[in-house]
């Protein structure tokens, strides 16, 4: 920890400003000098990174990084509080360091304007003390755990996922990593993201705002973190439990060599290959008791095409009621993907089956299903709706 005399000072704008941290025994001037000297990086300006950020840059952390190489869309408002109306269309960056800089000028905001990837990460990461995950995607929460590990830094974690949160703090001096838990990514397409299964608009707001609690405790060494305790949120029954996680000696970040763990010695290593975990609809071959079965993709211009030409085809909506009532393809039927293997029993498989979704990733879900139902004549609409509504049909509305 930086000894006392190296701190930077207050000045009295900032006793000011702070005052009410200052007068707390567990901060004080020497705890808002710490805050005021850490250096935090968010990886993500969106759901969770912007409660985080605006907290942090509220209690005065001095530089805060933040890696993001996206723009603010319409859909992200609800939840996305670092971004207003007017910045739709801009570098989220942008827009956050003019929102950081409205909330505190003392401040210091160091942006990334880039994808967070295996050849940046631990150069990015290597200057900031505490990193806070942000990300909405398997493919950099594990490379974040991954380089927080190799660099010793501590990984103020949180997740989102329709009405539930979670969150941690992972990495840190003698605790469990993200890995511990869940050693390996679940199989592409498994877990739908925030696009397909939809979030609560105030949930990251509360997730996040946890993640900033943890990130500050840790600068000034108050309270007990959540290190070694899963925190697990559930906002419709409002629950809050905890369970705890123990490092693993196997664990291929964190592990004891002694006990082959350990095995991740730099993020170069291809058997821990970033760029293949992902949530992306899968798109290999199943097999079927008549055999190997392709399920073959089409763009939502060929289907469109394929609907004008009169083609023979059942064409299958796979999503929420709520999301068919918001806008769906004429003449398709609502099968949501839950239903699917029940519903499809008495279907003729001899014929062929669309099936679309959002944005692919349910409706290939669906068609696997359908594979090990019996059925050999299956298409899976790539990009879904979204891409009928960019490329067919621009009238219906988007979410």
């Amino acid at each position: 920890m930086t000894s006392s005399d190296a701190l930077p000072t207050l000045g009295s704008e900032e006793i000011l400003r702070y005052s009410r941290h200052l007068i707390l025994d567990e901060i004080g001037v020497e705890g808002q000098r710490r805050i005021k000297n850490a250096r935090v990086l968010l990886i993500g300006a969106g759901g969770l990174g912007s409660p985080s950020a605006l907290y942090l840059a509220a209690a005065g952390v001095g530089t805060l990084g933040m890696v993001d190489f996206d723009v603010v869309d319409a859909s992200n408002l609800h939840r996305q509080i670092l971004h207003g109306t007017s910045d739709v269309g801009r570098s989220k960056l942008d827009s956050a360091r003019d929102r950081i800089r409205d909330v505190n000028p003392h401040v210091h905001v160091e942006p990334f304007d880039t994808r967070f990837d295996a050849r940046n990460a631990l150069e990015i990461l290597r200057d900031f003390d505490i990193v806070v995950d942000g990300t909405d995607n398997f493919a950099t929460r594990y490379l974040t755990n991954d380089a927080a590990v190799l660099l010793g830094k501590p990984n103020a974690f949180g997740c989102i996922f329709r009405f539930e949160g979670q969150a941690s703090v992972f990495g840190a001096q003698n605790g469990p990593c993200y890995r511990c838990l869940f050693r390996d990514p679940p199989p592409a397409g498994l877990i739908p993201n925030c696009a397909e299964a939809g979030v609560l608009g105030v949930l990251p707001g509360l997730v996040g705002t946890i993640q900033a609690v943890e990130t500050l405790k840790l600068i000034l060494g108050v309270g007990d973190s959540l290190v070694g305790r899963l925190l697990l949120i559930e906002t419709l029954g409002m629950t809050f439990r905890s369970i705890t996680v123990r490092s693993d000696p196997a664990c291929p970040a964190c592990g004891e060599a002694a006990a082959g763990g350990a095995t991740i010695r730099s993020l170069d290593d291809r058997a821990f290959d970033y760029d293949d975990i992902s949530c992306a609809t899968p798109t290999t071959s199943a097999d079927s008791s008549n055999g190997a079965t392709m399920i073959r993709e089409i763009s939502a211009t060929e289907l469109a095409a394929r609907i004008t030409r009169g083609d023979e085809f059942d064409l299958v909506d796979v999503r929420e009621p709520a999301e068919w009532a918001i806008a769906h393809i004429e003449g398709a039927r609502l099968v949501p993907l839950a239903t699917i293997g029940a519903a499809s029993r008495d279907w003729d498989r001899s014929r062929e089956v669309v099936l679309y979704c959002k944005a692919g990733v349910r409706s290939m879900r669906a068609a696997e299903e359908l594979v090990r139902q019996g059925f050999t004549h299956l298409t899976n609409v790539a990009g879904g709706i979204v891409s009928w509504t960019n490329d067919v049909d621009p009238s219906l509305p988007r979410y």
